[in-house]
């Protein structure tokens, strides 16, 4: 009896380790900050095709956005390692608890980045391969090695890594890069900043007993605050340069504005918390930050619902 129950009893804890070991994979990649990306890849593909894309068009292009921001995705886990271990909202990740040794996460993060640029070169076009692989590039080297432990302007810079969804959308569709794809691909790049900044506000001890010089480690609250005003002013103009631009129609334009103005007016928020001495959780920069989320959804949604209503101005 003891020999048939053996395998019987190591079944299940074998598939649970072998669940972990996935887990722990997937989670290199960061599949919240995918999500994120692969928001502003299809509504560009909308606003390209000037109606809908194909449908295999859409779902390649998607899987090789995937594969490609979990190899830069994975390459900054691999890297960060050391700091995350020192930040209570990174200690979990795979990479320092051991749930993946360094040597097979860079194993993975290669073999994501040959995929995803022979993906997208074999299915889709060689443009979109190019465009993948230079994403990879800069957010693994750019960002993560030269950029994220020497500045305060890391995230700026750094952040040109997640505006190429952008690019990759449109050039999956035409097999070239056009105006209306720089537009949007600006309009990710000055969104960043006021994402991320309320972010690193939060967790500013985090980065700050990491050595890690976000601009809110760097500068006060008032400093940073003026900075998210600046660039969220940026931000909305340039998201309505899109309309003459792209001949974008009134569900366009109406969506940039309404969304644009309640950005604005969280960021100035934010800044009157921070003038007034507010501090800390009190501060609520959260509240700016799960906005931008919400911001970048409604307006990227509105780049593909725009040509499919055709209401023009």
């Amino acid at each position: 009896m003891a020999t048939t129950s053996l395998p019987t009893a190591a079944a299940p804890t074998a598939y649970r380790d072998a669940r972990s070991r996935v887990a722990a994979f997937v989670a290199l990649t960061k599949p919240r900050i995918i999500e994120l990306l692969l928001v502003t890849t299809v509504p560009v593909m909308f606003l390209a095709e000037r109606g809908v894309p194909s449908l295999w068009l859409v779902v390649a292009t998607l899987v090789g956005g995937t594969l490609s921001a979990g190899a830069a995705n994975t390459f900054n886990s691999v890297y960060d390692r050391d700091i995350d271990r020192l930040m209570h909202r990174t200690s979990t990740r795979p990479m320092v608890t051991g749930a993946v040794g360094v040597r097979e996460a860079l194993v993975f993060g290669a073999v994501l980045t040959v995929g995803s640029t022979l993906w997208f070169a074999l299915v889709v076009n060689l443009v979109s391969a190019v465009l993948s692989l230079v994403a990879v590039a800069l957010y693994a080297v750019g960002y993560t090695m030269l950029l994220k432990r020497r500045t305060s302007q890391n995230i700026v810079w750094g952040g040109i890594a997640g505006c190429m969804p952008t690019l990759i959308g449109w050039s999956a569709v035409t097999g070239t890069v056009g105006w209306p794809a720089f537009v949007l691909f600006l309009v990710v790049f000055f969104w960043t900043p006021p994402h991320y900044w309320p972010l690193s506000m939060a967790f500013r001890e985090d980065y700050a007993s990491a050595d890690v010089p976000m601009l809110p480690v760097e500068q006060g609250p008032v400093t940073v605050g003026r900075r998210i005003v600046a660039y969220s002013w940026v931000m909305v103009a340039t998201s309505l340069a899109l309309v003459p631009v792209a001949s974008m129609g009134w569900v366009y334009l109406v969506a940039a504005v309404v969304a644009g103005v309640v950005f604005v007016a969280e960021a100035h928020r934010l800044l009157g918390s921070a003038r007034r001495g507010v501090t800390g959780t009190a501060l609520k920069p959260m509240r700016l930050f799960h906005y931008s989320i919400t911001y970048v959804t409604v307006v990227f949604l509105a780049v593909a619902v725009d040509p499919l209503l055709h209401l023009p101005l």
